[in-house]
């Protein structure tokens, strides 16, 4: 915990330059005001100086730095008449976000004194209208309000016109600001008889000091009612490093939970001291902690929303890499992400309702903090916004309690539903479990939970497989517990143990008995000798598989390394050929050691609900810049008699010059008993191997590996699209960057031989043949079925039911009787409950960003392939296509497409003999066309929820005299007050 109060944070960070103020920050500001509106009013004659314009600038912009998305404001420049000094925020207050505090904090670099003299009376009425207006119609923070008055002027504003539209009640309060100048017994006045503060400010070191002193004033009811202290949670920033592995040098999300500490003290002069704020900054990844990933599945995640519906974390939340500001100074850059910017709804036509209004109800529920599920469909994107997905998701969300957050889990249609259940009983076992992990050619996900110690240990693991080795170890203990319910916080009349015990765990016993059984049964995977692997083929299907790859793949496929990923978590691979530049590449399990989380563990799922037989293939988006590089082929493996419950995701990785070498040849040779005039070795043919999102996996041309087919030939891709093979999906991306120079712009009757097309069918069973010699769902099912007899033979005791553990979750939905039987042994359940689990953390690195870049709205138009359009009857017939009309001798330009079986492949083949003219297309995201900046109403028109306190009165409030700067301060020595709030905060952690 920490208790602030003054020029510094206690924090773990040491060495720290130049602090920023933290008092004018969200998490202190917030915790000591209710929410506001305020209306600021600039006097234009202080910016005839170039003194009282930095001034008046500076002033503004920390008055500005006070507010949060809780709060309302609006900057007015005043001269003869009063205007917004944003246009675009004319006659409304707007919400204190960071887009559009942004956009404010720039126009005021560009206010000009251009009238002779200033009405204040104007000001004034405009200032009133705006918040009686927002007042009366329930808009707004609905709790304080003020005007911050920013002048030049000694004389004062009119008393009339403050009368009319304060008194007697004065539901407005006033602050002034006297920029420069002699002092001012008129605006203090003002100020004193309106329930504000006066301030004179003269130079720059002085403004924090003055401004903050509204946030003090504003504070007076809550610490006049002595026995409110309102908890407070920030918004989600950046800040400090990542303690997870691998991650270590990037920044981390951080929220911050405050509350003030009040002044019970009588004095005999009436005052109320708001003496400082307690509270604690919190991880955002150690609250995913308490969701784990696992039980939500292969593209299951989970999400949180405020009352605001901003994300406090999200598998899509992309904020800036790193915070080189925060480090340095511990000043935060909050995040400012809506959840409706994150779940791209996708919208299904005018006969079903818009899934975008199933989302904005999905997104009002969980800000009212409702329970409830819902279901639509969304786009999701992979890999840097080049690949879409279509999918539709079942969404069940509850409230956070005590908090303004809302959790939501996100499943997938199908699939997502239904859960694994297949451990093995540790505690039975005969052999030392370990032995599963013998080697180092396997890896765990390194930012799930196995097990922990609670608190800082002596006990230092270099990874997270040598953790895991370690707790293995102690379940061999006498007296072991698994302790798989996290530690509660103490209740309030229980006394906090003196000492901590530092031998205290947390072990999940369901995940690390089903990662053991994933060891076990994929033992052997590293078992290089093939003589050794045969002995063990009548025993071992994996061993049967590698036989299989050492005896063909070298030679004939150039593969290179095999692996595969598994639900708990597990990641084992193989070499088979060492590359020459392998020690210049990255190393295969540092890549993908968070394999769920991976491209190609989610596509390989996806692909299995199109066609439960097809492998994925892919290859790097730079692969033309390799002199070799290589394919990776996934397949998913699902379990139980209707394949419901994804199990894991086998992958092979070859040589993209054998399987080149392979096409060229098997496409440059006619087939049948007719000879054939063109084949893809002619010149008249230009061939493609095109992979579900219209990158190209083989051309005849190197260069082209690894591209969009629309950067090279546009024409043929409009064309693909226009006869429905190809789907067109536009993204927005919310959360883009842009440069300053960036602007708006534009991204751009002959027939084949049928030998050709038979190619295709040719090609495909070649790849069928490469990616596994035998059917892989008899694989795994014979290597669950070698493993449930090693158990049985060992322990016997194979479970594959719960662990019986207590949680206090409640159902998600309805288990179905009928369906929980269908498979043998029960393998696979419906999903049980709602299972708090992680997304993958939001990549958050302290790589330097260019200061220059600024936050815009982005779009692309990305593709997905239609298969069913190119299954006739369950066949995979060519479709054939043609150019017309597009040279100006009137000649076609045919083009054939079929479908690789068993793979997310096409065979694309175009007629080069007519010069049709080929545009481009691109993937790269342009900026949208829309408003600049935060000028856009959209996010202004979407709900939110004001929090559920407001403190804005107290009857003996008037009888405080301190209201400006005329007054003598009160204060305490250094030392008075640091035991001061030491004993305030032990009192109210115990109260």
């Amino acid at each position: 915990m920490e208790a602030t109060f003054g020029k510094s944070k206690s924090s773990h960070h040491r060495a720290v330059r130049d602090v920023y103020d933290f008092k004018m920050l969200n998490w202190f500001v917030g915790a000591a005001n209710s929410p506001r509106d305020l209306a600021v009013l600039i006097d234009s004659a202080t910016y005839v100086s170039d003194k009282n314009r930095r001034l008046t600038i500076a002033t503004t912009r920390v008055i500005l730095d006070t507010l949060g998305p809780n709060d309302y404001v609006n900057v007015y420049r005043y001269g003869e008449n009063a205007e917004e000094i944003v246009q675009c925020f004319k006659d409304s207050l707007v919400q204190a976000s960071p887009e559009n505090i942004h956009e404010m904090k720039i126009a005021l670099t560009f206010v000009k004194h251009e009238d002779p003299a200033t009405n204040i009376s104007a000001a004034l009425s405009t200032a009133f209208e705006i918040l009686h207006k927002y007042n009366r119609t329930g808009q707004g923070s609905q709790c304080n309000q003020a005007i911050m008055l920013i002048t030049c002027d000694t004389g004062g504003p009119p008393m009339e016109v403050i009368k009319r539209y304060n008194w007697p009640h004065m539901p407005v309060r006033i602050f002034t600001y006297l920029i420069g100048g002699d002092k001012s017994p008129d605006l203090r006045n003002t100020a004193c008889t309106n329930k504000g503060f006066y301030a004179r400010i003269t130079n720059v070191d002085e403004i924090h000091d003055k401004v903050f002193e509204y946030v003090k004033v504003l504070a007076r009811p809550m610490v006049l009612y002595q026995h409110d202290h309102p908890l407070h949670w920030s918004p989600a920033y950046i800040g400090g490093k990542s303690s997870m592995y691998g991650k270590e040098n990037r920044g981390q999300l951080m929220t911050s939970v405050t509350a003030p500490i009040l002044d019970r003290r009588n004095y005999t002069v009436k005052t109320a001291n708001l003496l400082g704020i307690v509270g604690t900054d919190v991880p955002v990844e150690e609250i995913q902690k308490l969701v784990p990933p696992y039980k939500l599945g292969v593209n299951g995640y989970s999400f949180i929303v405020d009352n605001n519906g901003r994300v406090l974390y999200h598998p899509d939340l992309r904020p800036l890499p790193g915070n080189i500001e925060y480090d340095e100074t511990l000043k935060p850059s909050y995040i400012s992400v809506d959840l409706s910017e994150v779940e791209l709804a996708e919208y299904d036509g005018p006969s079903t309702p818009p899934n975008n209004s199933l989302l904005l109800d999905l997104r009002r529920d969980m800000i009212d903090q409702k329970e409830g599920e819902t279901d639509f469909t969304i786009k999701i994107h992979y890999d840097n916004m080049k690949r879409v997905t279509i999918r539709r998701h079942n969404y069940f969300y509850k409230p956070i309690e005590g908090t303004p957050f809302s959790l939501g889990l996100a499943l997938p249609e199908g699939y997502g539903m239904f859960e694994l259940r297949a451990e093995h009983e540790i505690k039975l076992a005969i052999i030392n479990v370990t032995e599963y992990f013998k080697g180092s050619n396997w890896k765990v996900h390194p930012d799930w939970v196995y097990c922990e110690y609670n608190s800082a240990s002596d006990k230092f693991f270099s990874s997270p497989e040598e953790r895991v080795l370690h707790f293995l170890a102690r379940t061999r203990r006498p007296g072991w517990k698994w302790m798989s319910l996290r530690s509660r916080s103490p209740s309030s009349h229980h006394k906090q143990a003196s000492k901590p015990d530092k031998d205290a765990y947390y072990c999940d016993k369901k995940l690390v008995q089903s990662l053991v059984l994933d060891a076990l049964v994929t033992d052997g995977f590293d078992k290089r000798e093939a003589q050794r692997m045969r002995k063990e083929e009548n025993e071992n299907p994996i061993a049967i598989l590698m036989a299989l790859l050492h005896s063909q793949g070298k030679g004939r496929f150039g593969v290179t390394r095999s692996f595969i990923a598994t639900r708990s978590g597990l990641l084992r691979w193989h070499e088979h050929l060492q590359s020459d530049d392998s020690v210049d590449e990255p190393r295969f399990a540092e890549k993908h050691a968070r394999a769920m989380d991976s491209s190609w563990y989610k596509r390989a799922v996806d692909q299995h609900s199109i066609e439960p037989e097809s492998f994925v293939f892919s290859v790097p988006f730079d692969a033309a810049e390799t002199a070799d590089p290589l394919v990776t082929a996934t397949h998913a493996i699902y379990i139980g008699k209707s394949h419901k419950a994804p199990a894991a995701v086998v992958g092979l990785q070859f040589q993209h010059s054998s399987l080149a070498t392979h096409f060229v040849n098997i496409t440059s040779t006619c087939t049948g008993m007719t000879g054939c005039k063109k084949n893809c070795a002619s010149e008249e043919l230009d061939c493609y191997i095109l992979d579900n999102n219209g990158f190209i996996i083989i051309s005849e041309r190197h260069e082209h590996t690894g591209k969009f087919f629309g950067e090279i030939d546009g024409t043929i891709m409009d064309s693909l699209v226009q006869d429905r093979i190809y789907r067109k999906v536009t993204v927005i991306d919310y959360q883009g960057t842009c440069s300053p120079q960036e602007s708006h712009q534009s991204s751009a009757p002959r027939t084949l031989s049928n030998s050709v097309i038979k190619t295709a069918v040719t090609f495909g069973n070649f790849l069928w043949t490469l990616v596994l010699g035998l059917n892989i769902q008899d694989f795994w099912r014979t290597t669950l079925a070698f493993a449930k007899d090693a158990m049985h033979s060992l322990d016997d005791d194979l479970i594959f039911t719960d662990d019986g553990e207590t949680h206090d979750l409640e159902s998600l939905t309805p288990v179905d009787s009928t369906e929980q039987a269908t498979s043998d042994n029960n393998i696979y359940m419906r999903f049980p409950m709602i299972a708090p689990a992680s997304p993958p953390t939001t990549r958050a690195t302290s790589a330097h960003f260019p200061r220059k870049l600024r936050s815009c709205e982005k779009k692309t138009d990305l593709y997905i392939l239609q298969p069913e359009r190119l299954n006739t009857s369950g066949q995979s017939n060519p479709l054939k296509g043609k150019l017309t009309n597009c040279h100006v001798t009137g000649c076609e330009r045919p083009f054939s497409v079929q479908k690789i079986r068993h793979t997310n492949l096409i065979l694309l083949v175009v007629d080069t003999l007519c010069p049709c003219g080929s545009k481009q297309l691109s993937i790269e995201p342009i900026e949208a066309l829309t408003e600049p900046g935060a000028c856009t109403a959209r996010r202004e028109r979407l709900y939110r929820r004001r929090p559920p306190k407001c403190i804005n009165y107290h009857p003996e409030e008037m009888e405080i005299k301190f209201c400006g700067d005329a007054d003598r301060l009160v204060s305490f020595s250094s030392l008075s007050l640091k035991v001061l709030l030491s004993i305030v905060t032990v009192r109210l952690l115990l109260a």
